[in-house]
């Protein structure tokens, strides 16, 4: 699994575009842009900077998606900066959920290490690919296309994901409607739900208005 896992990054690495210099760290004391951080000084780039062990360590899934999402983008792996990839772990526990969400910036690879796992995605013609993995399966999730994961395993699941950007990016659909200040009213004109289900979800999630 480990080789696999390897196997991974190296194609992402390969397939991201070449850089004028070697390496670009981030420099996290400077802002962010769109086009990611700033380099940081070569004479303050260490070993460390190339090396992220966070996650090897299980996420905390007690809360109301019954999930965790541990990133190793940018901002925590400053060697990924301007190399065109980065990394997530997933752990689902029973009846888990990553809900419905887009990454704007970057295409996703998920592999499974533990666990089953329902994945799918929608495409902009609305057509759904859907897929229960287990162990050792691998799913694309092409750039920008509304995807999520389930757990439908007894015990926790565990997933890894490659994105093919150091800052994917993130939406999270139930998030951007209900988690905000967005009118009642213009909610419900946009999704057809009624006045009560979107303040039930708004009160869920914390949105108001």
């Amino acid at each position: 699994m480990s080789k696999l896992i390897i196997f991974l990054l190296a194609t992402l690495i390969l397939s991201s575009n070449a850089a004028v210099q070697d390496f670009c760290v981030a420099d996290l004391k400077a802002p962010e842009s769109p086009s990611g951080y700033s380099c940081k000084s070569v004479t303050n780039v260490t070993v460390d900077d190339f090396v992220f062990s966070g996650l090897s360590a299980a996420g905390n899934t007690a809360s109301i998606i019954k999930a965790a999402v541990t990133p190793a983008f940018a901002a925590q792996f400053p060697g990924l900066n301007g190399l065109g990839l980065s990394a997530a772990r997933l752990d689902l526990a029973p009846g888990g959920v990553i809900p419905f969400h887009t990454h704007p910036g970057a295409s996703e690879v998920l592999l499974v290490t533990q666990g089953s796992i329902t994945a799918g995605f929608v495409s902009s013609a609305n057509s759904v690919y859907l897929k229960t993995l287990k162990k050792g399966d691998i799913m694309i999730f092409p750039q920008g296309l509304l995807h999520f994961q389930v757990s439908h395993a007894g015990y926790t699941s565990v997933g890894f994901v490659f994105f093919s950007s150091s800052n994917p990016g993130l939406q999270i659909t139930d998030f951007a409607l209900f988690a905000n200040d967005l009118p009642t009213k213009l909610v419900g004109a946009t999704t057809f739900l009624d006045e009560a289900t979107i303040k039930k979800l708004k009160g869920v999630l914390g949105g108001t208005n």
